[in-house]
This record gives C-alpha cells, sequence and structure tokens, in this order.
C-alpha cells in the first residue's frame, strides 16, 4: 500500500533493493534490450514487457524502498497493457509513483550479472540514461558468476539494484499577491 512521507515508519531516508533474472529468448538474434539502450547482435531476453534486468531490478528497488509494492504489482504480466512495454516507461512511471509518496532518488547502483554483453563500454551511456529518468546519480557496474548458474551457462542475464530515497521537500504554494484597498 502506498502511503506519503509521513504515514510511512521511519520516513526519513529509505533504502530500496531490487532482483530480477530473465533468461534469453531461444533463437532470438535481438534487439537485447538492456539498461534502456538497445544492444545489436545480442539475443532479446524474454519477458512480458521488453526484459530490461536492469531496468526491472531498479523498479523493484524503487517501489520497496518507497512501500509500494513490486514490479509485479505495478506493471504485472496478468495487465495486458504492459504486453512489450519500453522499461523506460516503467521507471517513469514508478518515480512519478515515488515523488507522489513524497520522495526523492538520492542515488541508485545496479549490478548486471552475467556473462554478455560486456557493460564496461556503454557503462555512462546507460547510466546516464537512467539518471536522466531518475532525476539522481546511478552507478552501474558488471560481474560473472565464474560460470555457475543460469548466467554463468549463458542462458540469461540478472541484476541486482539498489536505491537510496530522501524524503522530497514539500511543494510551497504560490503565495497570493496581497492588494490593499485602502486608498491613500
Amino acid at each position: 500500500m502506498a502511503g506519503t512521507a509521513e504515514q510511512l515508519s521511519g520516513a526519513g531516508w529509505r533504502v530500496g533493493q531490487g532482483f530480477d533474472a530473465h533468461r534469453f529468448a531461444v533463437g532470438s538474434t535481438g534487439p537485447l534490450r538492456l539498461a534502456l539502450l538497445e544492444w545489436p547482435g545480442e539475443p532479446a531476453l524474454e519477458g512480458h514487457s521488453d526484459g530490461d534486468v536492469v531496468a526491472h531490478a531498479l523498479v523493484d528497488a524503487l517501489a520497496s524502498a518507497a512501500a509500494l509494492g513490486d514490479i509485479g504489482e505495478l506493471f504485472g504480466v496478468d495487465r495486458p497493457e504492459h504486453q512489450g512495454q519500453s522499461s523506460a516507461r516503467f521507471l517513469a512511471e514508478t518515480i512519478a509513483k515515488v515523488r507522489r509518496a513524497g520522495f526523492a532518488v538520492e542515488n541508485a547502483a545496479v549490478q548486471l550479472i552475467g556473462n554478455h554483453p560486456r557493460l564496461a563500454g556503454r557503462r555512462w551511456e546507460a547510466a546516464h540514461g537512467i539518471g536522466q529518468i531518475l532525476g539522481a546519480p546511478v552507478s552501474l557496474s558488471a560481474t560473472t558468476t565464474d560460470r555457475m548458474g543460469f548466467t554463468g551457462r549463458g542462458e540469461g542475464l540478472a541484476a541486482l539494484a539498489v536505491c537510496l530515497l530522501r524524503p522530497a521537500a514539500p511543494a510551497t504554494p504560490a503565495t497570493p499577491a496581497v492588494t490593499s484597498n485602502v486608498s491613500a
């Protein structure tokens, strides 16, 4: 259940954590959508939306920190309007909900887990694009599992995300101009 910053227990700074994993689509030649970027020559990930594990883990972290539930609750597979949707849209809608709940993003970090693609060459581009939506700095890193598990066998990708939210400054209503009807 969503609430305002005042309604949430410990309504100060909040930390959220998220995780997502998707397998590569069998026989896919792409395009892979990852960290809001298209990766030519890489196989696509299966998913109800675009399968972007980086963005999906971040949506979960943001939703968790603001007590909004999780990605399944916000954009579940039972909702056909989200079929094939861009994860950029999911992030933008989640940020709007986070702001309505009385928070702003201070920063976020996401770690991609998998053998490919290599994140290093596009790290800044991806972090910048995600940061534009969040309105905050984003740190991206990547690792492998040394050939262990489904990511190590090259069957898919996973991502872990964490974010820090701070109470947003309350919007200050415009002060109406004061006029005087008293003549001198």
